[in-house]
């Protein structure tokens, strides 16, 4: 018991080490990395919301181990986005995501704190944190737009696609997440004008069938072929939320998506 709990002291302290910005960041000088870092960024938060629910629930650790994964990814990929030369976005534009991003954090510490602490969450804590989430990547989506325009390069439509439907996935696999590890999900799960589950299922549909579309190498289609069967066997459970689904099998699915779309985009990108 007391080697788990300095397991998690440890790695509380390592949480706490990401509110600091990185040595070493790699100046990134095009448009297309700096698009690239920024939809890492958005994908590893969700991630990283995701794993919180998981831990909230019971504390676990692995769970932890996944969160601070997750905040590690998210915060190398706001380096970069600090460290760019590309000029797509104003520094002013850039700290903004960047305060919103230590928000984030500072709110993911007190209620892993409170979770280590009292064994269970605090409700408004947990609410602060979704909401924070959402506010962020919803400027995170808005910035993506803007330095895509700013970019002067004309930006691949499946690659678009692909980028946005794990976007949303991840979103989806996180809000279910919410839902299924608490009894008042709704409090938490962002922000009420988002659209719902069925709705953003639908999303994936469409963005799916853009990926889709066009001619694919066999690796290209591989990929595809696997986010779509993937997609076909869950899809059911995000379109009609049922306390019955079996919830591993959900978030394990919906991370092979997001994984499978990645591969996606980097088969893409080599062949654009």
């Amino acid at each position: 018991m007391k080697d788990a709990r300095l397991r998690i002291q440890s790695l509380l302290a390592a949480l706490l080490l990401l509110s600091l910005t990185a040595f070493g960041a790699q100046a990134q000088d095009t448009g297309a990395d700096f698009l690239s870092d920024l939809h890492d960024f958005r994908i590893n938060n969700y991630l990283a919301l995701d794993s919180f629910y998981a831990f909230s629930a019971n504390g676990d650790t692995e769970a932890l181990n996944r969160i601070v994964g997750s905040i590690n990814a998210s915060n190398n990929a706001m380096n970069a986005v600090i460290a760019s030369t590309s000029g797509v976005l104003s520094p002013q534009q850039v700290e903004g995501l960047n305060q919103d991003f230590d928000q984030f954090k500072d709110l993911m510490r007190g209620n892993i704190n409170e979770v280590r602490d009292r064994g269970y969450p605090d409700l408004r804590l947990m609410a602060d944190l979704a909401n924070k989430a959402s506010s962020m990547n919803e400027r995170a989506t808005e910035l993506y737009g803007v330095a895509q325009e700013n970019s002067g390069t004309q930006a691949d439509a499946r690659i678009e696609s692909a980028r946005s439907a794990a976007v949303v996935m991840a979103q989806m696999m996180a809000r279910y997440s919410a839902r299924t590890h608490s009894s008042v999900a709704q409090t938490f799960q962002g922000a009420s004008d988002e659209a719902s589950l069925d709705q953003q299922a639908l999303m994936f549909d469409n963005l799916l069938a853009r990926v889709q579309s066009g001619s694919a190498s066999a690796e290209l289609k591989a990929a595809i072929d696997d986010v779509s069967s993937k997609w076909q066997f869950i899809r059911g459970s995000y379109i009609n939320y049922n306390e019955n689904n079996v919830s591993f099998v959900i978030d394990r699915y919906s991370k092979g998506i997001i994984r499978s779309l990645t591969t996606t985009i980097e088969i893409l990108e080599s062949n654009a």
